[in-house]
């Protein structure tokens, strides 16, 4: 915008000099011009008039497309999060993840203690079942070596 305007500004100087210079040389011109020459002047200052008011609204226009371009942008601007709402969203997802993730581990800890304990208890019960064996197998070796004894006698 800035360019444009001062492109105007000095488009207004140079006409402003350009008219200043008709007016004095048309003053010198006066005296010794025909009364025709000023029609020129006039036609021509009607030309460049209407050239300057041609140029004028062309750079109106071009000024108007752009505050709407920058209205747009400025629009699409105001619908793109901040860097603080991204960052917000992405401590949001963060947290919940580590909070799930928090869960499983208690959960498979508290698993592995399960199976820890069930293993023990395993064991336990193992270890019982083959004392309960070696007891029954130490009771019954003595009375089948009484057996046999019993068996020579009434041979």
């Amino acid at each position: 915008m800035r360019k444009d305007t001062g492109l105007l500004s000095e488009l207004a100087v140079f006409v402003a000099g350009v008219l200043a210079a008709g007016l004095v040389s048309s003053r010198g011109r006066r005296s010794a011009a025909p009364v025709g020459d000023n029609a020129e002047f006039q036609e021509a200052m009607a030309g460049l008039e209407a050239r300057m008011a041609q140029q004028e609204a062309s750079t109106a226009t071009r000024l108007g497309q752009l505050e709407a371009r920058l209205e747009d942008h400025s629009a699409k601007l105001s619908e793109v999060p901040s860097t603080e709402q991204i960052v917000g969203a992405m401590e949001q997802l963060l947290a919940k993840t580590m909070a799930s993730l928090d869960q499983r581990l208690t959960t498979q800890a508290h698993s592995i203690e399960v199976l820890k304990t069930t293993v023990s208890q395993t064991d336990s019960l193992l270890e019982r079942v083959l004392e309960s064996l070696d007891s029954l197998q130490t009771f019954s070796e003595p009375m089948e070596s009484g057996d046999a004894q019993l068996l020579q006698r009434a041979g």
